[in-house]
Order: C-alpha cells, then sequence, then structure tokens
C-alpha cells in the first residue's frame, strides 16, 4: 500500500537541514471499504514499482509546515512545481524512485478528481520526448517526461525531471487521497532512468549533506516530517545504529533475525529487509507472515483484514527485529493497529521475490517506531528510537 508526504525549508549556518512535515489524511480505507475495495487493495497493500559520520543537530528555528493528522495509515505532503508554482499532495516514498504527478493532459477518472499539472502555465517548463510507465502493487501510470522546477522543503530544485501522467487505470489512485509520489530510493531502480528528486538536489549543492532522514509520529500525533541534507537528533533517544545497505536500488539492509519471547519466530537464518516509508503496514513472506499471525491471534475477516481482539494487546510479547547486531523491538502497541472499529495486525504477507532472495518490508509501522536516516554518502541506513 503506497501513499505517502511533504514541505518547507531552513539554512543552518553551515549545514542545511530541510524539514518536510508530513500530512496524515484519512479517507483511502474508508473510501475503499464503500467502494467494495478494500479486500483487494490489503492483498498487495503497496505501490513499490516492480522493477562518515556527521553531527546530528537540532534547532528549533527550522520551518516546517503544519501538520493535519488523521486516523489512517499513510502520511503526506506537498510541494510545488512549475513557475508559478502548482501545489500536489505527494507520498514521499523511500520505496521507489520515480516523482510524478496527475497532468492536463490525463482523461482518466483518477485525474480528474486531483490537481492536475498544466505545462501551458508554467514557464520553466521543458519538454521531452520521453516516455514513463511505472506499475505498483495497487495501481499504475504512464505518461510523459518533462523538466521543471520543484519547490520541496522551500528548495527550488530546478530543472528536476518529472512525469506527467497521461493515464491512470483502475480505481485505486481515484481514491486515493493524494495526487502523485516523489521517489526516494536510488536511482537505479528509476523507471526511464529518471533522475531522482534528491539526487537532483544534491548535483546541485541545495544541501549540504547527502543524506536524508524522517520522523513518523504515532497515534494521530502530529509532528512528522522529511529532513533533506541533515538530522534533528530531538526526534530520538540515544545514538543511531548504523546498517549497510546491501543492494543500492530500495534502502535494503539485512534482517539477523526476528523473534517474539527470545525464539525465533521468522526469519532465523537472516534475511533482507527494505526500510520503506511508503508502505502501511510490515510485510514479509507470506509462509513466515502466517507463522507471526497465529502467534498473535489475528484472524482474517470478509475484507481481507486480519483482525486481532483488542483485549489480547495487554498480553502479547514485543516481536524483536535484530539488525546489525541490534536489537529493535516492536511492542504490541506498535503492530497491533487500533481504530474506533477495532484492532487489527500490522503485518501482512506479501512476497517480493529479488536475486537476494524474499524481501521483508519495513513500513510505517516500524518507522513509527524508529528514527530513519537514509545516507547516500555511506550507503548505510541509520536507526535509532524515537524520542
Amino acid at each position: 500500500m503506497k501513499w505517502l508526504l511533504l514541505l518547507i525549508l531552513v539554512a543552518l549556518s553551515e549545514c542545511l537541514i530541510y524539514k518536510v512535515p508530513l500530512v496524515r489524511k484519512k479517507s483511502l480505507r474508508q473510501n475503499l471499504k464503500e467502494h467494495g475495495l478494500l479486500e483487494d487493495f490489503l492483498k498487495t497493500h503497496r505501490l513499490n514499482p516492480a522493477c562518515k559520520y556527521f553531527s546530528e543537530l537540532a534547532d528549533s528555528t527550522l520551518a516546517t509546515q503544519p501538520l493535519v493528522n488523521y486516523m489512517d495509515l499513510e502520511y503526506f505532503g506537498t510541494i510545488g512545481i512549475g513557475t508559478p508554482a502548482q501545489e500536489f499532495t505527494v507520498i514521499f516514498d523511500t520505496g521507489s524512485s520515480n516523482l510524478w504527478v496527475p497532468s492536463v493532459y490525463c482523461s482518466s477518472p483518477a485525474c480528474s478528481n486531483h490537481h492536475r499539472f498544466n505545462p501551458q502555465q508554467s514557464s520553466t517548463f521543458q519538454a521531452t520526448s520521453q516516455e514513463l510507465s511505472v506499475a505498483y502493487g495497487t495501481g499504475s501510470m504512464t505518461g510523459i517526461l518533462g523538466y521543471d522546477t520543484v519547490q520541496v522543503a522551500g528548495i527550488a530544485d530546478t530543472n528536476q525531471i518529472f512525469g506527467l501522467s497521461e493515464t491512470e487505470p483502475g480505481s485505486f489512485l481515484y481514491y486515493a487521497p493524494f495526487d502523485g509520489i516523489l521517489g526516494l530510493a536510488y536511482p537505479n531502480i528509476a523507471a526511464s532512468g529518471a533522475t531522482p528528486v534528491f539526487d537532483n538536489m544534491w548535483n546541485q549543492g541545495l544541501v549540504s549533506q547527502d543524506l536524508f532522514s524522517v520522523y513518523l509520529s504515532g497515534n494521530d500525533q502530529s509532528g512528522s516530517v522529511v529532513m533533506f541534507g541533515g538530522i534533528d537528533s530531538s526526534y530520538f533517544t540515544g545514538s543511531l545504529n548504523w546498517v549497510p545497505v546491501t543492494a543500492q536500488g530500495y534502502w535494503q539492509i539485512t534482517v539477523d533475525s526476528i523473534t517474539m519471547n527470545g525464539q525465533p519466530i521468522a526469519c532465523s537464518s537472516g534475511c533482507q529487509a527494505i526500510v520503506d516509508t511508503g508502505t502501511s503496514l510490515l510485510s514479509g513472506p507470506t509462509n513466515a507472515i502466517a507463522n507471526i499471525q497465529s502467534a498473535i491471534g489475528a484472524s482474517q475477516d470478509t475484507y481481507g483484514q486480519m483482525v486481532v481482539s483488542c483485549s489480547a494487546l495487554s498480553s502479547l510479547p514485543d516481536i524483536v527485529f535484530t539488525i546489525n547486531g541490534i536489537q529493535y523491538p516492536l511492542p504490541p502497541s506498535a503492530y497491533i493497529l487500533q481504530t474506533q472499529q477495532g484492532c487489527s495486525s500490522g503485518f501482512q504477507g506479501m512476497n517480493l521475490p529479488t536475486q537476494s532472495g524474499e524481501l521483508w518490508i519495513l513500513g510505517d509501522v516500524f518507522i513509527r517506531q524508529y528514527f530513519a536516516v537514509f545516507d547516500r554518502a555511506n550507503n548505510q541506513v541509520g536507526l535509532a528510537p524515537v524520542a
């Protein structure tokens, strides 16, 4: 399931940190349920394409965008494209690498109820003859590529290549409460070889460090941000633990084991995982996830959701992810999602095969507990408990 984040600036003397507030929006789950689409959506539940140390700064003067938080599973932010800027709500997605938004060339129903980019209204737009096609687990788009200035966190990212959708088939993007997606993974998984936004920022010297970091708030609290070019230590406790990237496509790392009550419950011989802001749940191979669902007492309802008795929260144990020798416990309050309608599992079975085996996806369920730094300079991910 993919839908996620953005907007705003600040320059700190010699070290720039740009913070983009993430807006949690409601309605996607409700819309899908009302239109009979929730079950299929939850089966795939993501949109990823199938295809050295630094100071930890905290500064209250950093400009941030006020957040709107709703009871759902996604985080969003706002960017501007063109001159003058046309605003779009996008997911900031570490699980994909392309930026695209709907355009006036799109006649799909999904474009009719979202903001659409109009090149004729931008004095800085440059057209190309290149085509773009991106397929996600719960939607797809085709379109053309163009260049323009993209306003991200107050940064004017000039000559940024991006997709202008011409088709957005199916129902899921129609009901999505965001316009487009801004990918933050490595450039080698970018469709059509398009340069990702963060790479273009770094190449233009718009950020002082070749990294960005993410804080996702939980329990409907405000304050979620993406920080470009730096780290703010006020968002986490203790020290960042650094984990090497094992494959430079997604933000892929090695998980040593997954245990419950000190006993292996999955990934007993190690496994590969990606840290993905664009996936709401925590996903893994179907057989391994089935073991976890059974252990926490989850059962499938008529909508395909794995529901859990809310009364079980007080008795369920932590599920511990050991990564690079460090334990990252997930308490029941993290992996059981509570709404007014009841409780459901934050785990989801999904097979994502790669050359290095089936991937686990450490989505928002995990990232809400652990501040994440995505360090391109050293090809590593930093993790620390959120403050």
